[in-house]
């Protein structure tokens, strides 16, 4: 395979990173000749140093910044269906001493060694999506991988990420094996979601909050809750079944909400939960002038920094945030306050939360500040893909 495997060079003043272990290699790290430029996305390449010594395979897009995802420091590695399988089977280990219950992240793309690839498994349901051309086009690779490891009863591609634009890659929802259960649903925390894996945002389901919807249902016995930005329920759901005396979910999207009014029927306390359609910000100025409170209040917006641009007006609306769930806290109560915008740094994301506390006049602790769950692993060196941030406040 070496023999006719084409080779992409590292330039004298490039590389070193990569060379130290980091997994990707950038455009102007490299020699950009012109079979380099005329290569299909995608293609696997030999990865030589700028003395023309072999060091890994990886995949080669030449019209993106990131040109280079390391696969392999062996150079005459076979990227085929067997490689692939290994790599799905070590992820699928760590996840089998983690978790009881087949529902998880199964690969988390660079972290468990096949970048732009992830894996979500929903009992018998897998769902994959490529973000990298080098994965997209060696897809029906993946797809046996995962037949042979997994033994799903139905394999679901859900390639409409918006990362695909940056690699030059269409958009792509399709079952590509097997039948999709009818319901197909996700089992935690004691609570049933209805799963959409051809429709739903991501690849159905987030279950890199998963420890700290966990965390907030072991708080909640008794308690008033608000869901803010609810989507599915994931969050209150959780927090009924665990014993809230009643939850509030709010979101703008109804067909989220009705998704969250079924799993509240489906784990069986749908007489405590409320579904309201409102914009978040709308809702909270109301719930402020009304004097409103909660006991828990979780407001876990989707990403207001999607370009390091965005990262001035994000921080103004984090902040915002902060303020106004703090005023609907009740005393004594618990205040959750999330990010999943990469680009806002867990530095930056907390002095904005201590801002919008002291704005309200609200003194307390923090109790925990964590990231995703383990099943969405961070690669040594990519840590900018601990992309999700979460504080929880216990205020006086």
């Amino acid at each position: 395979m070496s023999d006719r495997t084409p080779t992409i060079r590292l330039n004298k003043s490039g590389g070193a990173r990569l060379l130290r272990g980091h997994p990707w290699g950038f455009s102007n790290e490299i020699v950009m000749s012109a079979d380099a430029k005329a290569m299909t996305p995608g293609t696997v390449v030999t990865v030589e140093n700028h003395a023309g010594e072999a060091v890994g395979r990886a995949h080669m897009n030449p019209h993106s910044l990131i040109a280079l995802r390391m696969l392999d420091r062996a150079p005459e590695t076979a990227i085929d269906v067997a490689w692939v399988a290994a790599r799905l089977a070590t992820a699928l280990a760590w996840r089998g001493r983690m978790f009881d219950t087949p529902y998880y992240r199964v690969v988390h793309a660079e972290a468990d060694g096949l970048p732009g690839l992830i894996v979500d498994r929903y009992g018998d349901v897998a769902v994959i999506q490529a973000n990298s051309a080098g994965m997209d086009l060696m897809m029906p690779t993946v797809v046996e991988a995962v037949r042979q490891v997994l033994a799903p009863a139905a394999i679901v591609l859900r390639n409409d990420s918006p990362v695909r634009k940056l690699e030059g890659l269409d958009e792509e929802v399709r079952l590509v094996d097997g039948q999709l259960p009818d319901p197909a649903l996700v089992s935690e925390g004691g609570a049933l979601f209805p799963l959409d894996p051809m429709g739903g945002q991501k690849t159905g389901w987030f279950y890199d909050h998963r420890d700290n919807r966990a965390f907030i249902a072991r708080l909640a016995p008794a308690a008033r809750v608000l869901d803010l930005y609810a989507h599915t329920g994931g969050f209150g759901i959780q927090a009924a079944v665990a014993g809230a005396a009643s939850v509030d979910l709010i979101d703008r999207a109804g067909p989220a909400l009705a998704q969250a009014a079924k799993a509240a029927e489906l784990s069986g306390v749908a007489d405590k939960v409320t579904t309201r359609k409102a914009d978040a910000f709308a809702a909270l100025e109301h719930l402020v002038k009304t004097g409103e409170q909660y006991d828990i209040v979780v407001c876990d917006p989707p990403a207001f920094a999607r370009s390091k641009k965005d990262v001035g007006p994000a921080a103004k609306a984090y902040r915002k945030l902060a303020r106004m769930t703090a005023q609907i806290t009740a005393p004594g109560g618990v205040l959750l306050l999330a990010s999943c915008s990469h680009h806002m740094d867990p530095v930056s994301f907390a002095q904005q939360n201590a801002r919008g506390l002291g704005d309200a006049a609200r003194d307390g602790r923090l109790l925990r500040s964590a990231g995703a769950g383990p099943d969405h692993p961070v690669h040594a060196h990519l840590s900018e893909s601990a992309y999700l941030k979460a504080m929880v406040f216990a205020l006086d």
